[in-house]
């Protein structure tokens, strides 16, 4: 079986072609500060190395989020288009699951608290236990105050882990290697009407409900 995965809710998108739990090939690129969009130029760079031609692909896995508007409509489109071009399942994944599970080197066991920037002072995060056979979700993604994330880690004895925390671990899409052994494969999504969790409203969306004193309808 052979799996493209994608993930973007950061600043730095990665992709990854997986053959059987096998990593053939990754990327890594930047989804800010760039003149041109830089990531689907990555998938084909990491499909060639693979030697996988597009309507080989038999699987899609996208990061699903929390995390960046911009990025993760850009990795969103991305995976509809292959797996839509292959007529392969799309299967979304969590964003927070992706530092885990993607995480070089691998975690220690232990409990995590996985955290991405929410911005406006909050973050994104969601607690996991990692042991050798296994990697298990044990709360829900919430927002968290960055004031708060230390009483939160604190209650759920957890270390924290992220782009931004003591232990830097950045999401990634070489995580999807895990799917099917030590996580659970999630449902596939519809291709029509999938879109990924951003967590929240974009920016630009909260700023012209403060400025214009209403919900934008959408």
């Amino acid at each position: 079986m052979i799996t493209f995965a994608i993930e973007a809710s950061t600043y730095t998108g990665s992709v990854a072609v997986i053959r059987d739990g096998v990593l053939l090939a990754e990327r890594d690129t930047a989804m800010r500060g760039v003149d041109e969009e830089r990531l689907m130029p990555a998938a084909a760079d990491a499909l060639r190395d693979a030697g996988v031609a597009p309507n080989e692909i038999e699987r899609v896995v996208c990061g699903a989020g929390p995390g960046s508007f911009t990025s993760l409509r850009i990795a969103a489109a991305i995976a509809k288009g292959l797996a839509l071009t292959a007529g392969a399942p799309l299967v979304p994944v969590s964003s927070l699951t992706m530092i885990v599970a993607g995480a070089r080197p691998a975690l220690a066991g232990g409990r995590y608290a996985a955290v991405l920037d929410a911005m406006r002072g909050d973050v994104f995060a969601s607690v996991y236990t990692v042991t050798d056979a296994a990697i298990r979700t044990e709360s829900p993604t919430t927002i968290v105050p960055r004031a708060d994330l230390a009483a939160y880690a604190a209650v759920h004895s957890a270390r924290l882990v992220g782009p931004n925390e003591e232990q830097i671990v950045l999401p990634h899409a070489r995580g999807a290697v895990l799917l099917g052994s030590a996580i659970p494969w999630p449902d596939a999504a519809d291709l029509a009407t999938w879109e990924p969790d951003y967590g929240r409203l974009a920016e630009a969306q909260v700023r012209w409900e403060a400025a214009h004193g209403r919900s934008l309808t959408v």
